[in-house]
């Protein structure tokens, strides 16, 4: 919602767990909870607008109101929800399938079609090297200036500078082939290069019905 222009595609998993009939319900139901709370949103903030100019001495409340007019401005597409069954190979597929077909929408992604300079495919395809090199831990963790280094030893990156470093790493973040924290401080030196062990590890920490199986243990 503080995005500009965010595109949001909810997907309901746990098919499996539900009647054939209701999962065309629970759809119905999830997309209009989603578009009631864009609504309230909506009215919401209009209404603290509202009040930060009506009031007495409005010239006090600029910083709230800017930021409010900012928030107001964000737009948000919501797309219609994509129900799977995480057990279920072709789920999985048809989930992908439907990412690839948005994402290549222009007018979802105008920047869809920008062509990148040279050096984000050089960089990229180094980094997956990193990754995939014998010498790369599980975990795929790596300091962010050990990363340059790292870089900086390829044939066409050996002028690779921390700010176009940085710029690429945001890229590749954006598209999922790393994860980068660099807007939390304890972890902006660190670049993971492995998300799929995050993922393991999410995976072990939040989990459907976690309370209920940690209370079942005697």
């Amino acid at each position: 919602m503080r995005v500009p222009n965010s595109v949001v595609l909810p997907v309901g998993t746990h098919v499996d767990c539900c009647q054939e009939e209701e999962v065309e319900k629970k759809r119905h139901d999830i997309m209009a909870k989603i578009r009631a709370m864009l609504a309230e949103r909506k009215s919401n903030l209009a209404h603290f607008i509202n009040n930060l100019e009506g009031s007495k001495e409005p010239e006090f409340y600029v910083d709230q109101w800017e930021k409010l007019k900012e928030m107001e401005s964000c737009t948000l597409t919501i797309l219609n929800l994509v129900a799977v069954n995480c057990m279920d190979h072709h789920d999985i597929k048809k989930l992908e399938a439907t990412i690839l077909k948005h994402v290549k929408n222009e007018e979802l992604f105008p920047e869809v079609v920008r062509v990148l300079p040279p050096v984000y495919r050089q960089g990229e395809a180094a980094i997956v090297d990193i990754a995939q090199s014998e010498e790369m831990a599980d975990h795929g963790m790596m300091d962010l200036q050990y990363l340059l280094s790292k870089l900086s030893q390829c044939k066409h990156l050996a002028n690779l500078g921390r700010e176009l470093l940085q710029d690429i790493l945001r890229y590749l973040h954006r598209i999922g082939l790393v994860v980068w924290y660099e807007e939390i401080k304890h972890l902006e030196s660190t670049v993971f290069l492995q998300p799929t062990f995050l993922i393991t590890m999410f995976k072990l920490l939040v989990r459907y019905r976690l309370v209920q199986q940690l209370e079942s243990i005697s």
